[in-house]
């Protein structure tokens, strides 16, 4: 009985931080309707600014807490910065551009923070007074965790006098709800939207700040910390506080007592923690209902057509082009090429969801991810050849797609969003936690191309013509009866439901094709790498997709193969040229989706606009 005691107060130490930045995406989401990626970074950020004051002034109590109560504040100014000069760009923005940006200013933040504090990770002392422990029970419990479980309890305590009985709590409420109706009443939008952001930001300085006596402060921090927090706020409820508090409570309990109990799912727990809540109840514990399946989300855009002449010289010379070069180039240019026409057909996979079905996917890697895992494990456990290992990989890819999609397609916006994001992480931790099947961390080594494609010339024209092939299959869908309706679904799913469609089939149908042709991609790519690790699950492989598909352009199917190409090059050049590549890749992105919303495509059409 003393252990489990003793293992609440640790899960709840844990609570606390995980609280402290919860709390503010929650609040950061409530009012601005922004999927704010970039959360993670300032609670890292938060972190080492702490570290650094410490070493300049924390030698006592009072010193140390107002070396982390100013990291906080200076934390609560990079918020202010950030929002003024980029998301007030892009509040009126779909998800997608949204999560981009921010996920950009995650690789400037990080690469910033590299060059200014280094790559090691950085360990602060204990904080003076509270760096011993108390006996309870017969068990020794830190001083330090005790004062966290405070601080959560403070914090709380103030948030709700904050937003009860302040003038700036009450319309932080009222746009929480209603912001048109805030608008209207004449509230200049900008300043609420800045200090809500002001005080999320503040909020995970705090919560990073707090954590340096109890673990280093590393450039890990950002994206372990992101997805954890992701599961708070939507099982919590988008925009609750005492949602956040509770949930943060719940997943830091569970996990306290899942490394005793379960400590090979621990991971998986929390996401399906997650995706049960999504399904069950996609507003959260505590959050606000919103529309899921029936929200009639109209599509602006233009209709797809099936090409001018143009376009055909375009996949004309794509063709030739991909047919011709490794007979003028090197070997690691050949393996470079294989490598985009790989991710070239990961992107239209992903274009044809986003696209086509008007499906928002942030976890579209779980499919990648399977299909290189169904060819990897197929040569590591059942010593196939490369042939059937590869034909297995759309049947993986396939599995998983129509298993999470018929729970997926139920919902829409952001909801579906997460959803996505719950399964596609439940696989990564699957994958990062059963070692004796998946090899764990260590990967699956030794996935090589059979003996008659062991040449990289002979891989890539394989890898070619068969991607090009299931791009092609994608595309005619596109333009198909099916395709035709499907779009129909995306425009408006309650029209389409009225004339008799099956709206729910038909985007669960999209989801598994999808999936099968993204499972192909991972397949080839298990064997160009020779190697499969849980890295191809996670979700940065994801956004990659995401970055590839709006680099090219959303509105055109030759989009997300011309961003695979500018990416992947992009990608190789700055990683030759420099250390600091994702500063220089993040600002690329940032600037892509301010810039320019169309991609690369949209830009050129503008260009043959004004000639013309």
């Amino acid at each position: 009985m003393s252990f489990i005691v003793v293992q609440a107060i640790t899960g709840l130490a844990s609570a606390a931080s995980l609280f402290l930045i919860a709390v503010g995406l929650s609040i950061v989401f409530g009012v601005t309707r922004v999927v704010n990626f970039a959360h993670g970074s300032l609670y890292m950020l938060g972190a080492y600014l702490a570290f650094s004051f410490v070493a300049a002034f924390g030698e006592s109590f009072l010193g140390y807490l107002a070396a982390i109560l100013l990291a906080a504040i200076v934390v609560g100014g990079v918020g202010a910065v950030m929002e003024t000069s980029l998301l007030r760009r892009i509040y009126r923005a779909p998800e997608l551009f949204q999560l981009l940006a921010t996920f950009g200013v995650v690789l400037v933040v990080q690469d910033l923070t590299r060059l200014i504090w280094g790559a090691d990770d950085l360990f602060a002392p204990r904080m003076p007074g509270l760096d011993g422990a108390i006996q309870f029970l017969g068990h020794a419990v830190p001083q330090y965790d005790l004062f966290l479980i405070a601080v959560a309890f403070v914090v709380l305590g103030a948030l709700w006098l904050l937003f009860r009985h302040t003038r700036f709590g009450v319309l932080v409420r009222a746009a929480t709800e209603d912001r048109e109706m805030v608008a209207a009443l004449g509230i200049d939008q900008r300043w609420l939207f800045t200090g809500a952001f002001i005080l999320g930001a503040a909020l995970a300085g705090l919560g990073g700040a707090l954590q340096i006596p109890r673990q280093a402060a590393s450039l890990s921090m950002d994206l372990n910390i992101i997805v954890d927090a992701f599961v708070v706020v939507v099982v919590g409820g988008m925009g609750s506080i005492m949602g956040a508090f509770v949930a943060a409570v719940l997943i830091s309990e569970l996990l306290a007592f899942g490394v005793v109990i379960f400590p090979e799912i621990t991971l998986v727990l929390i996401f399906m923690v997650m995706a049960v809540t999504l399904v069950l109840k996609p507003s959260g514990l505590f959050g606000r209902p919103e529309f899921t399946m029936a929200e009639d989300r109209r599509n602006p855009d233009p209709p797809l057509r099936a090409g001018d002449g143009l376009s055909r010289i375009f996949w004309w010379f794509l063709l030739v082009a991909g047919v011709a070069a490794p007979l003028v180039i090197g070997d690691f240019a050949v393996v470079v090429l294989t490598e985009i026409a790989i991710l070239a057909l990961f992107a239209a996979s992903l274009h044809f969801l986003l696209w086509g079905g008007g499906l928002i996917t942030f976890g579209h890697a779980a499919y990648f991810g399977l299909g290189a895992y169904g060819s990897g494990l197929a040569v590591f456990h059942l010593s196939l050849g490369m042939a059937p290992a590869l034909l297995l990989a759309p049947l993986a890819g396939a599995a998983g797609a129509l298993l999470f999609g018929w729970f997926c397609v139920r919902l829409s916006g952001i909801y579906m969003a997460m959803l996505t994001l719950a399964f596609a992480q439940m696989a990564w931790s699957a994958a990062f936690q059963w070692v004796g099947f998946t090899g764990g961390d260590n990967g699956i080594l030794g996935v090589w191309p059979s003996a008659w494609a062991s040449d990289p010339v002979v891989f890539y024209y394989l890898a070619f013509v068969v991607c090009a092939a299931v791009i092609w299959g994608l595309r005619h869908t596109v333009f198909s009866p099916f395709g035709y309706t499907l779009r129909a679904t995306r425009d408006s799913a309650l029209r389409a439901a009225a004339i008799g469609v099956d709206v729910t089939r038909h985007r669960w149908l999209a989801f598994t094709l999808a999936g099968a042709a993204a499972g192909v991609a991972g397949g080839f790519f298990a064997f160009a790498k020779g190697s499969v690790f849980p890295d191809v699950l996670f979700v940065s492989t994801s956004v990659d997709g995401l970055v590839m598909v709006l680099l090219g352009g959303l509105q055109s199917l030759a989009g997300p193969i011309l961003g695979a190409i500018v990416f992947t090059e992009i990608e190789t050049e700055l990683t030759r040229l420099t250390d600091l590549w994702q500063l220089f890749l993040g600002l690329l992105i940032i600037v892509l989706v301010v810039v320019l919303p169309h991609g690369l495509v949209g830009l050129s059409a503008l260009v043959r606009r004004r000639s013309s």
